[in-house]
């Protein structure tokens, strides 16, 4: 239930950040010591597919361990943090992406995208 919510938390930042853009609307963000620069996270490519190991980056992890501990690493390795971007198979089940959300999550990585290909229609 909790991945569900982040899902939909995390759906709706996305699509809000991409109306406000579009819409021009010009802001000046507050000043804040404490303030983090996003531009410099390192991005990772997990892979979803229908059936199989997950990739990360474009090599096979054979089960939810080890993608944990590949993350880990690349998270340790990073020192701004990690930017992961999820390229999931159409025909994978929901049950696949919400084991790689909950991953992320118990890693502490807050920096996720899901990636579609646009339609024609």
């Amino acid at each position: 239930m909790v991945d569900v919510m982040m899902f939909l938390l995390v759906f709706f930042v996305l699509i809000s950040i991409n109306v406000i853009s579009a819409m021009g609307l010009k802001t000046q963000l507050p000043v804040s010591s404490a303030a983090k620069d996003n531009k410099n996270l390192k991005r990772v490519v997990v892979t979803v597919p229908a059936e199989g190991d997950y990739q990360i980056d474009g090599k096979n992890v054979d089960s939810l361990a080890s993608l944990t501990s590949g993350l880990q690493d690349r998270k340790a390795s990073s020192a701004d943090g990690l930017s992961v971007v999820i390229n999931g198979d159409q025909a994978a089940s929901l049950q696949r992406l919400v084991d790689v959300m909950g991953v992320l999550k118990k890693l502490g990585i807050d920096a996720m995208t899901i990636s579609a290909k646009k339609s024609n229609g």
